[in-house]
């Protein structure tokens, strides 16, 4: 018997209709309301406890999540048209061969990963 994926992902919000439909607007995440499954493409997912300390992601901040994309720079053109800020550092992409990244945040300052996996090479 295996843990077989990550089945949820549950946080707190202060106006969680809201931020539902931001996701689901900004980065088709989740689910129209009344709908509780969010289909998914497999693939990778890294699970990886970080060091209390660690500046990877803001200090007051307990957990980021890392969103899967197929085409970051389509993505994040997107999310500038909407006016949201999208931070983008070289060091993130210092490893091809593990893809290219890309960091944003919620409208309660969440912060959010896109990350668009290398391509398999044939």
């Amino acid at each position: 018997m295996a843990v077989t994926g990550i089945g949820g992902f549950f946080f707190r919000s202060e106006d969680s209709k809201a931020l539902a439909e931001w996701y689901l607007k900004h980065l088709g995440v989740g689910a129209p309301e009344g709908v509780f499954v969010w289909p998914q493409q497999a693939g990778p997912t890294v699970f990886q406890p970080f060091r209390h300390d660690t500046d990877y992601f803001a200090a007051d901040k307990t957990w980021m999540l890392n969103l899967r994309v197929d085409d970051l720079d389509g993505l994040i053109a997107n999310l500038k048209a909407a006016g949201i800020e999208v931070i983008q550092k070289a060091e993130w992409d210092a490893m091809p061969e593990v893809g290219r990244f890309a960091r944003i945040h919620d409208p309660e300052g969440n912060p959010i990963e896109l990350w668009e996996p290398a391509k398999a090479s044939d």
